[in-house]
């Protein structure tokens, strides 16, 4: 299975910017598995960094037309050659760590680069090569620094003298190379070959205790007093076989990594593939496991209930929560849940109701069978009182301290005052 870019992975990667790809200038895609480059060039045409370190990419493609990329990571993958980079017109660094580019010569391509400074190579099979440093030197004129190390004018100034020279031993261990190379193809795919069959031999081989052959009895009409003691003997067996499975994969798995490989793309891909398969075996053990539940018990053998919780990992985001005096919504994954919160009375006692709405459905679940009729919850004047906003601070009597009295008396007995007082109504209030 090839692993590619996507647009549904591109947008994922992209959070920091909205999702947007239009706008993007700088994306991660390490450590994603993938195996080929797709849609970058034409969805993130305006980005300016792009990381691509630790996957399983073999060859540069698809980026050309990146023409603002200043930054091309592609450290730690499967490339065995520069190309594809000419319309990267702004591209200042490049980074090749630990791949497998034994082409030296393909570095002049990047002539077309006027702009790239910073070039790393370092854990690729051309750096073993003699007078490479040389030959990248005089080669590429606009470097400035050649595997974090800064190159020096009397470098280059040598370099160029002895260019001809060096390209012509370049050339000639490179050829060596490509042979080589050619040769552990070859092995690599006779001896992914002889695994398949190895697989295929492995899963036509019937499990012990079980000779592929199937007996049903329909009408059961004639029932085995031995067969409860036969089924247990067959899971023993299948559990037993499970577990010599199990030790046989584990020394299968030791022997793989403890064989000698040579550093090639494709062992490095055969240990990819190695991984994920023990990780899909592994979730496949774990999810029968999960499947094989024991029977849950909710009531014991003397009739007490327990309590149950069956819990699952739900985003909050989905969950809206509205509360009211007379009701509570709640809303999960755009469903509708209505609490009605009512009180009904009954003989000065109260009985709360909750009546509960899903779907469109209404449902009442009451506390008690004596409920006849509801009535809603009214205020009762004479009984309650309310604060008066306007008054709420209470008015206290304060004396001036000193020889001088400067606030008025309070005056409290106004009988006295307005004795001869009378109220007539024709007259408006003093206001």
């Amino acid at each position: 299975m090839c692993l590619a870019v996507t647009e549904e992975l591109l947008r994922q990667r992209a959070e920091h910017n909205n999702c947007e790809l239009f706008s993007l200038e700088e994306i991660s895609l390490h450590q994603q598995e993938i195996e080929k480059l797709e849609y970058i060039d034409k969805l993130c045409r305006d980005l300016k960094i792009l990381y691509l370190q630790n996957n399983l990419i073999p060859k540069i493609e698809n980026v050309s037309k990146l023409k603002k990329l200043e930054y091309l990571n592609l450290a730690l993958n499967n490339i065995e050659r520069i190309e594809n980079l000419e319309g990267c017109e702004e591209l200042q660094k490049l980074d090749l760590t630990a791949n497998f580019i034994g082409e030296l010569s393909s570095i002049e391509i990047l002539k077309h680069n006027i702009h790239l400074r910073e070039l790393f190579l370092v854990g690729n099979p051309c750096t073993e090569f003699e007078g490479y440093r040389q030959f990248v030197v005089a080669t590429l004129h606009q470097l400035k620094c050649l595997d974090s190390k800064e190159i020096e004018r009397s470098e280059r100034i040598q370099a160029l003298q002895n260019y001809r020279q060096v390209e012509k031993q370049i050339r000639d261990q490179e050829q060596v190379y490509l042979v080589k190379r050619a040769r552990e193809k070859e092995e690599a795919l006779k001896k992914f070959q002889e695994k398949q069959e190895k697989k295929k031999e492995k899963q036509i081989k019937p499990k012990p205790g079980f000779d592929r052959r199937w007996y049903t009895d329909v009408n059961n009409i004639n029932p085995d007093p031995l067969e409860d003691k036969e089924n247990h003997q067959q899971k023993e067996t299948e559990k037993e076989y499970q577990e010599w499975e199990i030790d046989k994969d584990d020394e299968e798995d030791r022997a793989f990594w403890e064989e000698p490989t040579p550093y090639t793309p494709e062992y490095r891909l055969e240990a990819h593939r190695h991984l994920e398969e023990k990780r899909r075996v592994k979730e496949n053990i774990r999810g029968q496991k999960m499947k094989e539940k024991p029977p849950r018990t909710l009531i014991t053998t003397d009739g007490k209930v327990l309590n149950m919780n069956e819990p699952k990992h739900l985003d909050s985001s989905l969950i809206d929560v509205d509360v009211q005096p007379t009701y509570l919504r709640v809303m999960v994954k755009d469903k509708v849940c209505i609490f009605l919160l009512l009180s009904f009375k009954i003989e000065n006692s109260t009985f709360h109701v909750c009546c509960y709405s899903f779907s469109g459905k209404i449902n009442v679940k009451t506390t008690s069978q004596r409920t006849t009729r509801a009535e809603k919850l009214e205020v009762d004047p004479s009984k309650y009182s309310f604060p008066d906003v306007a008054n709420i601070i209470q008015e206290k009597e304060r004396t001036g301290q000193g020889p001088i009295n400067l606030q008025q008396q309070k005056v409290i007995d106004t009988e006295n005052s307005y004795v001869d007082f009378e109220d007539n109504q024709d007259v408006p209030p003093l206001i």
